[in-house]
């Protein structure tokens, strides 16, 4: 089974025009014909069943047969993490938080982070493929970087956490989560965030947590704060 990213498409069209490069792929890699089923999504929940009555390296057509509508989670998770050094290892977390469960993720940019510049994208084209590849119809939505300090000046939820690894309280974040509701969570760059980052975040109501009791790379930090959000929410 495939799933075929489709963001212009609506509930309500009748039928679907790929572009040339996408209509080569699929008639040309994919060998796909005409009479052929194809799925599609619009990266909005809907899953929209189709027939290919076109199928050209030029031009592939398909007609809508029927719209599935998915289900949303029914909890919600922002991500805020620090680029890490290396783009691999932020891509890696994009992959993987997208095939665990994520709905907003924000690069945020502290004191002690290595890497200022962001292309968001090439992490917008991870994020789909990911999502295509977990079979999702739910695309995360990839927000531009921001400073650490005008994000925290942000409204927030209820639930929202700030993982550090400084020698002061924290809690563990699996006994802290509260299921079906809103979560917020920020991983810091390598060099972790700053005591002043640390104790400005905590003023504006976010909770110190701990994630292991091992030291996390930034992008395995992420993936472990997801999937902790996920399992208790299962």
């Amino acid at each position: 089974m495939q799933i075929f990213y489709a963001p212009q498409i609506k509930p309500e069209n009748a039928e679907f025009h790929f572009d040339k490069d996408e209509s080569k792929h699929i008639s040309r890699v994919l060998r796909k014909k005409e009479g052929d089923s194809i799925l599609l999504t619009d990266g909005k929940g809907n899953l929209f069943h189709g027939t290919i009555t076109l199928s050209s390296s030029k031009a592939c057509q398909v007609r809508i047969d029927r719209v599935e509508e998915k289900s949303p989670r029914r909890y919600s998770l922002h991500m805020a993490v620090a680029p890490t050094k290396n783009n691999d290892r932020y891509e890696w977390f994009l992959e993987k938080a997208t095939e665990i469960g994520v709905d907003e993720i924000t690069p945020i940019i502290c004191d002690h982070s290595e890497r200022k510049v962001i292309k968001t994208d090439r992490l917008e084209k991870i994020l789909q493929s990911a999502m295509k590849q977990s079979l999702s119809c739910f695309l995360p939505q990839l927000n531009a970087p921001e400073n650490f300090r005008d994000f925290i000046a942000k409204e927030k939820p209820r639930q929202s956490f700030i993982a550090h690894c400084l020698e002061e309280d924290r809690y563990e974040l699996k006994r802290r989560v509260q299921p079906d509701c809103p979560i917020l969570i920020l991983i810091g760059p390598e060099g972790d965030f700053s005591e002043e980052e640390v104790d400005l975040a905590i003023e504006r109501g976010f909770l110190p947590v701990i994630l292991s009791d091992n030291r996390l790379r930034t992008e395995t930090a992420a993936i472990i704060a997801c999937h902790t959000v996920a399992l208790i929410n299962q």
